[in-house]
């Protein structure tokens, strides 16, 4: 059959490796194999259910026949509250105008980029990262990738950063990083807002400014003496050139209510808004009013994450410490201290091992494709993220992850890994 033409766009989108090994575990599960299945950056309803009460907010907007279209720019009761829920948690300041609602983060990031990127234009972002890749790609930009390492807890540094700024359009940073459950340092935010202040000041006032796109989807999920740190409370300059990207569909484990929210300039977020109405990228209007409500009352919100975030650190400070163990015995394993997310970043390097049928594992592929079918682990490969293809480094989700799984988890790794030579 001949090859269907179609535009050189769509014959040029990169499939996603997350995808693909999605489909290898549903193959794998359907047919009856026990899987521990650790790749999904979502959550399961039985064990972390919505907060009750937006859930009864969102029933009764239904039962009131709030289902009309919602404004384009997002409720305005919506967008005050989002406004009053960053004054109280982050403490800066943002009028209902500088406020834009969406259906969660991704139609936001995408009209952020379509509104600063042209075609040609350098976007800079670390590796790993989600999807960086895939929104250059779409807008034709110039792929400014910064290899991140494990020991600036895989965030570029300024350093890394200056030689590629000169005319560039767009930094894109996301911390809480997913896929690492990382977050940036302090000092490193600073100097890479210092770069971005100081390369506008050489721009004329007609020229287009280099604007940093901070995803702090994660930001409310922080562990120990973790502390979450943004450009604008840094430095406040950056509030002319930052675009955040936020919501609802991590902190409150409400991926599938679609309601998330974007602060920035007014005039960027006017342009944004206008792509998105294009596109009808709204959050439902029930959906809306119920959010508005839930995050005005700050008892609930406040009940709901103290519970939530110690439910996550321990399934991730378990699997952590289990893992340490496991180096401690010499096994070729490591992990990073949970920080932040829902994420743990754990390295398991065996490439160059031979299997008992004396197969050699020679790159992180098969290495990934052993653990899947020997440990009956499913976790997601940095490469998958951008990072090279050669990186021992992995994303394990604990969104849906039962406790009394983990011993059987570790055991069935660590089983695994003896049977190698």
């Amino acid at each position: 059959m001949a090859t269907l033409k179609l535009s050189t766009f769509a014959d040029t989108l990169i499939a996603s490796e997350i995808v693909r090994l999605g489909a290898k575990i549903k193959e794998k599960m359907r047919s009856g194999e026990k899987i521990y299945n650790f790749t999904i950056g979502d959550f399961d309803p039985e064990i972390f259910p919505i907060p009750e009460m937006l859930e009864k907010e969102i029933i009764t907007a239904y039962l009131n026949r709030q289902t009309a279209y919602p404004a384009a720019e997002g409720e305005l009761d919506l967008r005050e509250a989002v406004s009053a829920f960053i004054k109280r948690y982050l403490d800066i300041e943002f009028s209902p105008q500088e406020v834009l609602i969406s259906c969660g983060g991704r139609p936001l990031i995408y009209a952020a980029y379509r509104t600063v990127v042209d075609p040609g234009d350098k976007v800079i972002y670390p590796v790993p990262s989600w999807n960086n890749n895939h929104y250059v790609h779409f807008n034709h930009g110039v792929h400014i990738p910064i290899e991140a390492t494990a020991e600036n807890n895989f965030m570029p540094t300024a350093a890394q950063l200056e030689p590629h700024i000169k005319g560039a359009a767009m930094v894109a940073i996301c911390s809480p990083l997913n896929p690492t459950g990382t977050t940036i340092k302090k000092e490193e935010l600073e100097k890479i807002c210092d770069l971005i202040i100081a390369e506008n000041a050489t721009r004329g006032a007609h020229e287009k400014k280099l604007y940093l796109l901070y995803d702090q989807i994660y930001w409310t999920l922080t562990y120990g003496n973790t502390q979450h740190y943004n450009p604008v409370s840094l430095r406040s300059e950056m509030k002319n050139y930052t675009i955040f990207i936020d919501g609802i569909s991590k902190s409150f484990a409400s991926t599938g209510v679609r309601v998330g929210w974007a602060l920035g300039p007014e005039e960027v977020m006017v342009k944004m808004r206008s792509l998105n109405s294009h596109v009808g990228s709204w959050a439902p209007m029930a959906e809306q009013k119920a959010v508005a409500k839930f995050l005005r009352n700050d008892v609930a919100v406040d009940e709901y994450l103290d519970k939530f975030k110690k439910r996550i650190e321990q399934r991730l400070r378990q699997i952590h410490e289990g893992l340490q163990q496991l180096k401690k015995d010499g096994l070729p394993v490591d992990s990073i201290s949970p920080q932040a997310a829902i994420y743990l970043t754990m390295k398991v390097d065996l490439a160059g091992k031979k299997t008992a049928e004396g197969q050699l594992l020679e790159n992180q592929d098969q290495v990934t494709a052993y653990i899947l079918n020997e440990a009956k682990l499913a976790i997601v490969p940095f490469y998958a993220f951008g990072a090279a293809s050669d990186s021992a480094w992995y994303r394990l989700s604990v969104g849906t992850c039962k406790t009394l799984e983990i011993p059987a988890m570790l055991e069935g790794l660590k089983n695994a890994i003896l049977k190698l030579s």
